[in-house]
C-alpha cells in the first residue's frame, strides 16, 4: 500500500540517534509518505546521516534554530493535500496516516486529526524505578477522549480546542491559510494559538481513536528551557486571544498552580516582557470560540499532562 496523500514533517536539533532511529521507523510505513526533515542547526552531525539514510527524505539544513517555525518552512514546499508532523523522537503507526487522510477525505470542513499517542521508554531514560518501561498511553490521551466541547454530529470523533503537532495531521491549505505556526512562541504549546485560529476560521479539530503514533520521548532535552517555554507561551496565547476576564482567570490559575521557583519567575517574567506586541497582535475570540476555551479549563486545570512540573 502506497498513500501520496500525505508528507510527513519532522523538525529535529542535536538528537541524531534519535532522529536516525525515527527515520528507520518511517521507512517502514506502508504509506511510502514524502518525508522533509527540518534541521534546526543542529552540530551533532545530524544533517550528514539524514543524506546517508536509505530513506529518501529532503532535507532542510537550516543555519539557526527557529523551533517549530521550521515545520513552517517545510510546509511551504509540500504539494500533498495533507501534512502530518512528527518529532525526531515519534513515529507514525503503519497504516494511520491514511486512516486519517481518509477522515479528511471524507470531512470537508475537518481540519485536523489528532491520532492517540502511545509513550515508550528511552534506553538512554530513567531506571525502571522511575518510569513505566512496557508502551502505555500517554495521560493526554485520556484528556483528548473525553473532551467537553459540543461537537456536529458529522465529526468522526471528540471535537478538540487544541492539538498536539507530533501526533496530528492537518490540511495542508488550512496550516498555510492560518500563518502556521506563530515565529513569536518558538516551541513549547505552539499548538494552542495555530488550533484557536484554525477554529476562528471554521475547522474543526478531532481526536481519532483508531490512530496511533508512537512516542519514545528523548532525554536530551533541556526540562528547564521546556517548562520555561511552556509557561510563557500559555500566557501569551491567553493574552493574544482571550478576552479580559478569561485572560485574568487563567493567568491567576497558572500562577497559583505552577512550581514556585526561578523557572516560573522567568517564565512570567519573559511574557511580561513581551506585553507590547502582545497588545499590538491581540484579536480577541469570537464568543463561540471563547465559550470552548472556558469549557476546557476544568480538564486543564485537572490534567497531569499540563502541571508544568519537572
Amino acid at each position: 500500500m502506497t498513500d501520496p496523500r500525505t508528507t510527513v514533517i519532522v523538525i529535529t536539533h542535536n538528537r541524531r540517534r534519535d532522529l536516525v532511529h525515527t527515520l528507520d521507523r518511517l521507512a517502514e510505513l506502508p504509506e511510502r509518505p514524502p518525508v522533509v526533515i527540518v534541521d534546526n542547526h543542529s552540530t551533532d552531525g545530524t544533517a550528514p546521516a539524514v543524506r546517508r539514510h536509505p530513506l529518501p527524505a529532503r532535507l532542510i539544513a537550516l543555519d539557526r534554530n527557529l523551533g517549530a517555525v521550521g515545520r513552517n518552512l517545510a510546509a511551504r514546499t509540500v504539494t500533498t493535500p495533507y501534512l502530518a508532523f512528527c518529532d525526531d523522537d515519534s513515529w507514525w503507526q503503519p497504516g494511520s496516516l491514511a486512516g486519517a487522510a481518509d477522515l479528511l477525505d471524507a470531512h470537508r470542513n475537518l481540519g485536523a486529526v489528532t491520532a492517540r499517542i502511545l509513550a515508550h521508554p528511552h534506553p538512554d531514560g530513567p531506571a525502571p524505578t522511575d518510569a513505566p518501561q512496557e508502551p502505555h498511553e500517554d495521560p493526554i490521551v485520556q484528556e483528548l477522549r473525553q473532551s467537553p466541547l459540543p461537537a456536529p454530529k458529522w465529526l468522526p470523533g471528540p471535537a478538540l480546542g487544541s492539538f498536539l503537532a507530533a501526533a496530528t495531521v492537518l490540511r495542508t491549505d488550512a496550516f498555510r491559510a492560518a500563518g502556521g505556526f506563530s515565529p513569536r512562541l518558538v516551541l513549547g504549546g505552539e499548538e494552542e494559538l495555530l488550533a484557536a485560529d484554525l477554529a476562528v476560521a471554521g475547522w474543526w479539530l478531532t481526536y481519532a481513536d483508531h490512530l496511533t503514533v508512537h512516542h519514545r520521548a528523548s532525554p536530551h532535552r533541556d526540562p528547564a528551557l521546556r517548562r520555561r517555554q511552556g509557561i510563557r507561551n500559555t500566557l501569551w496565547f491567553t493574552w493574544l486571544r482571550r478576552p479580559l476576564p478569561g485572560a485574568v482567570r487563567r493567568t491567576a490559575s497558572l500562577a497559583a498552580t505552577v512550581p514556585r521557583d526561578a523557572v516560573s519567575l522567568a517564565a512570567f517574567a519573559e511574557a511580561a516582557a513581551g506585553l507590547p506586541w502582545v497588545v499590538r497582535e491581540r484579536r480577541r475570540l469570537p464568543p463561540e470560540i471563547e465559550r470552548w476555551m472556558r469549557l476546557l479549563e476544568a480538564p486543564q486545570r485537572a490534567s497531569t499532562a499540563r502541571s508544568y512540573r519537572g
